[in-house]
């Protein structure tokens, strides 16, 4: 980096650190200020900063890795998370269904399903502490990431024996600590609109580039190898056809001494990781994805801020797929995929790398400052003012939100010294950790003789054998073995812990069905309310799943559209564009124009 890149990289993060403090008075004014931003942030905002707090630089790596070495198929492997097609279930009725219970948190969320008595209390609980673990899960993640790519251009030494990429990892977190700490979700939703607007700056750039290049017929690529074959990377030839090709392979051929070959029953990795997909989707999120829908005014709002954030989301994959085009074009220069994104960077003319740099690093501190301020709600509304000090002031309160969020940082800063790549993180994340809290997750909206003993139990034992996983279990088994213990076992003991103790006590269950109306296992508690307001909540819910069904193929053809233009893959580009315009109009009828701002329960509106 040169003198203008420096200067370039500090302004941007001297703005960012000021609009963070402009909004800190606004923010501490009491905890719901803080961290929902008393649910008066305007839907495009919410949006905007959804779109960018998904958007990570490691997450990035990750996916421009994948699509450089295996092509545009390597879109279907991040389906496993990276894709958020999540965000189809959350835009036409999980979202909504969130809204409607008025709570701060997920944690918060279990005593509006399963009472305020000792099962509610430890649903609450059990759902707090995984809540955290996943939050410093995700803060290691973030850190690796930003630190791999920071690093390349900083030029920052190993000092008192830690790496160069664990001092420009905090460089970047406590920067963005600064301003998380400080101003709470004001600050966290305006400053990821900021950002969005640098990230969409330097998308632009890099598509209009990339959309230059001209790819030869056959080229090089290049990928890790086990550590069995002696680790390192090995460079393979390859063809445009077969590179920009999105067919579905049964299985991909891919040598059997490289890492990738993990992913050569491809079929089957994909209907996996659809399975998981929908089981998540219709399951929910956590954490800062679903703080947004906490922190929106009403159904519609929530629906709205959906699409948004989705519309604004695919434009991630133009980016990634330039950045795989160019990274092509390097020929022999790249030899670790996960550096693809750096080493494109690296080849920029003085200037246009510091703004590209920083624009990146919005990505990351977007994403970073979303997760450590839902981090931190947990320990302050569902731990220490339920469980510890419920008459705490207001001082202690606020005091509590920083230090939560001050320990979840340098706790998630730590780990990064014993993770080795950015796969490695999320691949557990994703298909370990994630998997141990999904089936509860699921059962909670559409079974009502789920109590919140079953619950706790089921998300104890999925994220324990996670954790076991994680410190016990042989790199080299494939991820959906992790997949299948986790939600195996999580699955066992909410059913068990369900079955072998008392059903949630039925007024608290009316008064979830009619604020929330689910649909699903749940006459027993149908049958308590009017066939007008039953014959209602049917119509709604019959509208929610048949749009489902063309929300989740808008999306990924919506996605992978914008890829094969900067492809040049004409073909596929225009087959994707009439798809997703087909899909645009069928979700307009049976979704879009249903939204509304008043949610009817039994002849009241309420």
């Amino acid at each position: 980096m040169g003198g203008i890149d420096f200067t370039i990289v500090g302004i941007y993060l001297v703005a960012m650190v000021i609009v963070g403090m402009w909004f800190q008075r606004k923010a501490s004014q009491n905890i719901d200020s803080y961290f929902l931003g008393n649910n008066q942030l305007p839907w495009w905002a919410l949006g905007a900063s959804g779109m960018s707090s998904n958007l990570d630089i490691s997450g990035t790596m990750i996916i421009v890795a994948l699509v450089y070495a295996i092509g545009a198929r390597g879109f279907y492997i991040e389906i496993r998370g990276g894709v958020t097609l999540i965000m189809a279930f959350l835009m036409i009725f999980i979202g909504k269904w969130s809204r409607r219970a008025n709570v701060m948190t997920l944690a918060e969320w279990m005593e509006f399903r399963f009472g305020n008595d000792r099962e509610g209390r430890l649903a609450r609980f059990i759902t707090a502490i995984t809540s955290i673990i996943m939050t410093i899960a995700m803060i290691t993640y973030f850190a690796i990431g930003g630190g791999k790519f920071l690093g390349s251009f900083l030029g920052i030494p190993d000092m008192l024996g830690l790496p160069s990429h664990f001092w420009a990892a905090a460089i970047l977190i406590v920067l963005a600590t600064i301003y998380t700490v400080a101003s709470g979700l004001y600050g966290v939703i305006w400053t990821d609109v900021f950002q969005g607007i640098l990230i969409f700056m330097a998308i632009a750039y890099v598509a209009v580039k990339a959309f230059a290049i001209d790819l030869p017929e056959e080229f090089m690529i290049s990928m890790p190898l086990k550590e069995s074959a002696g680790g390192g990377f090995k460079a393979y030839l390859t063809s445009y056809t077969e590179w920009t090709s999105i067919i579905p392979k049964w299985n991909l051929g891919i040598d059997s001494t490289s890492v990738y070959s993990m992913y050569n029953l491809f079929g089957v990795a994909i209907l996996f990781y659809l399975f998981k997909v929908i089981l998540e989707g219709t399951g929910g999120t956590g954490n800062y994805m679903i703080q947004r829908y906490f922190a929106a005014k009403d159904d519609r709002e929530a629906g709205l801020l959906s699409l948004f954030w989705t519309f604004l989301l695919s434009f991630r994959w133009p980016f990634i797929a330039a950045m795989a085009v160019w990274g092509v074009s390097l020929a022999g220069q790249i030899t670790d995929p996960e550096m693809v994104l750096p080493a494109v960077v690296a080849t920029l003319p003085v200037g246009i790398k510091g703004f590209l740099i920083a624009g990146l690093m919005a990505a990351a501190m977007s994403t970073f400052d979303s997760t450590v301020n839902a981090g931190a709600a947990y320990w302050v509304k569902d731990i220490y003012l339920t469980m510890i000090n419920p008459d705490a002031s207001h001082k202690l309160q606020m005091r509590h939100s920083y230090m939560a969020s001050l320990v979840l940082v340098i706790t998630g800063l730590f780990l990064t010294l014993f993770i080795k790549n950015i796969n490695e993180i999320w691949g557990w994340i994703t298909m370990s950790i994630g998997a141990g809290l999904v089936i509860p997750q699921l059962i909670r909206w559409y079974w009502w003789r789920l109590n919140g003993y079953g619950y706790a139990i089921g998300m104890a034992a999925g994220t324990v054998s996670a954790i076991l996983w994680k410190l016990l279990a042989p790199e080299a088994l494939p991820e959906y073995y992790a997949f299948i213990l986790s939600s195996g076992l999580s699955l066992t003991g909410t059913i068990a812990g369900t079955l072998l103790t008392s059903p949630t006590e039925k007024n608290v269950l009316k008064n979830f069905y009619l604020k929330t109306r689910p649909f699903g296992i749940w006459d027993e508690i149908r049958k308590e309310f009017p066939t007008e307001f039953i014959a209602s909540a049917n119509k709604e819910n019959k509208r929610d799943i048949f749009s489902i069904f063309f929300a989740v193929p808008w999306q990924v053809c919506l996605f992978m559209m914008w890829m094969m233009l900067i492809m040049k893959r004409w073909d596929n580009f225009v087959v994707l564009l009439i798809l997703t315009i087909i899909f645009s109009v069928i979700l307009y009828f049976s979704w879009f124009r249903h939204l509304s701002t008043k949610v009817k329960t039994d002849n009241i509106e309420k």
